[in-house]
């Protein structure tokens, strides 16, 4: 008989356990040892003894935590499998940013896919997305409800640059998140023609030149502490959202707010934030994305995690595939980087 899949993994203080494996998928509490699908802050912490993730994960947890990425770092490519206690373990691309990938879980008949953040439509900053067939499919549900239907990246994109045609001399400041966000917006940038500096909040740089490091094509990027005023007025700076409102933003020439998020389909969150042109830009799975990601695997059962998870169940148990909330601590719905 197959071991139960809650017995395989499930929820503890810590994060979710494999108690067969002896290891913890993104915990957020420090422990013995952590596989880690993607190097954002609420699923990479800092402080674990043993930590496992594709080497571009750890490269950015590196990067960000620096000795407190990990007592010792194991790296895992996609594809490659490791037992650990019994336990088959690899890890494959997630579609999110750089690096980012699935745990998929395997011991006693057995299989959970931890899908960490993940996204459908192409990126040209990491590797697609990849369904696994699955007893049990762990799934986000940053934007589960069906008014998150987000637009064309490149139709987006294409608004950005009408605006910085239309005012030739302000400097356009855009909201992304310094890990992963930004680097896309650059590379749809250039994709959409725009070949002058992209200038970059210092937060973003090293970030930035891991990516390229790793081989993708961001064009000609520059800091913005390179950068005379005049330099900036109808130029386009990719920060911090954090940075939208501070006094860092001051040095911008008559500045044009922007700000690309999933978060910007909502107009209210554009307005409370102060900005101008909203971007529909997500790294994160919408509606359909994530009903046909969910079709298309066809788990045994779904499991839902961090986001709106009511909505996405009801319409598994609509297409009779067994489904319930999978309440993890740390996990939040409004993060900046959606």
């Amino acid at each position: 008989m197959p071991i139960a899949a809650e017995d395989l993994l499930h929820p503890t203080p810590s994060g979710l356990y494999c108690p067969e494996g002896n290891f913890f998928v993104d915990p957020h509490r420090p422990v013995e040892r952590a596989v880690i699908t993607h190097g954002h802050a609420d699923h990479a912490r800092p402080g674990h003894a043993h930590v496992l993730a594709t080497p571009e994960t750890l490269g950015l947890m590196q990067i960000r935590y620096g000795d407190g990425a990990g007592g010792r770092l194991q790296a895992l490519p996609y594809g490659e499998a490791l037992n650990i206690n019994g336990v088959r373990l690899r890890l494959t691309p997630a579609g999110h940013v750089l690096g980012s990938a699935q745990a998929v879980i395997e011991h006693g008949g057995t299989r959970i896919v931890v899908s960490g953040d993940y996204k459908r439509r192409r990126d040209p900053t990491c590797t697609g997305f990849e369904p696994v067939a699955c007893d049990v499919f762990i799934t986000e549900a940053t934007f589960a409800l069906p008014v998150f239907r987000h637009p064309d990246d490149a139709d987006e994109v294409a608004r950005l640059l009408a605006s910085v045609a239309t005012f030739p001399g302000r400097t356009h400041l855009v909201g992304a998140y310094a890990l992963g966000k930004a680097q896309r917006l650059i590379a749809l940038l250039r994709a959409a023609g725009w070949d002058k500096p992209v200038w970059l909040h210092g937060a973003a740089v090293k970030l930035t030149d891991w990516y390229r490091a790793q081989g993708i094509g961001l064009g000609d990027v520059r800091p913005v502490t390179a950068a005379d005023k005049g330099d900036l007025a109808g130029g386009i700076v990719v920060a911090p959202p954090s940075a939208l409102a501070d006094r860092w933003s001051r040095r911008l020439s008559d500045p044009v707010t922007c700000f690309a998020s999933g978060w910007m389909r909502v107009r209210a969150r554009a307005r409370q934030r102060g900005v101008e042109l909203p971007l529909v830009i997500s790294d994160h799975a919408d509606w359909d994305e994530l009903t046909r990601t969910v079709a298309e695997i066809a788990p045994g059962e779904l499991w839902v995690t961090h986001g709106r998870d009511d909505a996405l169940i009801h319409w598994a148990h609509a297409q009779g595939i067994p489904a319930r909330p999978l309440a993890l601590v740390g996990r939040g719905e409004d993060n900046d980087d959606g």
